[in-house]
């Protein structure tokens, strides 16, 4: 490549972490639309920045990455407030090697995902940048505009929630493909006995069609009532269904299609062996990122 081909140095910087930096920003934000959006807004900054002033740029990208996404967070948090039915986050179609890095396939989990919910948005900024991109304090105090002793008891109190709502126990992939093998078989042959079988009975099923299409309003707790649910589901549609394995956001999950149109993704939270969360999501305006893989890194 010629010196005229070459990007200035500020694009080339922000493509050479474009990967991290959405990754950052998805898992803030549960939502790859609007991580999108912050990454425009952090460039058009990072298009202004005098590049000689700036020691660390990978620093510097991820400081103002972090703080478009808080600033979009704390929009996303009210339209959530009047979302129809269940909002889960927008699964990501990705590739094998996202699931060997285990500290990443679980931070961009649709389990972890949800429990990043339940943080405020500077609780989820500080254990996203610390837990998973493992900053130091004091630069995640930067990104986020407090203080580093005040970032090391946010760090500590969101370590503390996370760890009391998260899947207990590591969760092999072998494991979640062996509980989604039961779905499959039940949707494929009617084996309703043996999606039971894998079933917590607490378990509860989310699905979120956002008001746009079908999607039981609100959670679906036990698996007796889950089954019921599914096989009332397939008296209807069962011949007109085909399921995919894939891996959406770094686990085993399904595709299902609907008359070869793509309906749904579903993943399922695991614990000591059994489902204890399903998640459907129906929602089409959520479904554009599964045909082709995004790459998300750290």
């Amino acid at each position: 490549m010629s010196e005229d081909d070459r990007p200035d140095p500020a694009t080339e910087a922000f493509v050479t972490h474009r990967n991290l930096l959405f990754t950052i920003a998805y898992e803030m934000l549960g939502s790859a639309a609007d991580a999108e959006d912050a990454l425009q807004e952090a460039w058009l900054r990072w298009a202004d920045v005098d590049l000689d002033a700036v020691r660390d740029r990978r620093a510097y990208l991820i400081r103002i990455t972090t703080r478009q996404a808080l600033a979009r967070l704390r929009t996303l948090n009210r339209r959530k407030e009047s979302y129809v039915g269940s909002w889960l986050p927008e699964p990501l179609l990705t590739t094998p090697d996202v699931a060997e890095d285990v500290v990443l396939a679980d931070s961009v989990s649709m389990a972890m995902l949800l429990v990043l919910e339940t943080l405020t948005p500077a609780e989820r900024a500080v254990f996203v940048l610390r837990e998973v991109f493992d900053l130091r304090y004091d630069e995640i105090a930067r990104a986020v505009g407090k203080r580093p002793a005040a970032v090391r008891q946010i760090a500590h109190r969101a370590r503390a929630h996370v760890t009391a709502r998260r899947p207990r126990g590591v969760v092999s992939p072998a494991e979640t493909r062996d509980a989604l093998e039961a779905f499959r078989r039940a949707i494929e042959t009617g084996d309703l006995q043996g999606l039971l079988d894998v079933l917590a009975p607490d378990v509860v099923l989310l699905s979120d069609g956002g008001g746009v299409v079908q999607a039981v309003p609100r959670p679906v707790v036990g698996a007796d009532r889950v089954v019921r649910l599914l096989a009332a589901g397939l008296d209807m549609v069962g011949a007109r269904t085909s399921v995919e394995p894939v891996q959406i956001n770094g686990c085993p999950a399904l595709i299902i299609r609907l008359d070869e149109e793509t309906d749904s993704v579903v993943a399922v939270r695991i614990d000591a062996g059994l489902i204890t969360a399903v998640y459907s999501v129906r929602n089409p305006e959520k479904l554009s990122r599964i045909e082709r893989a995004t790459a998300v890194s750290r």
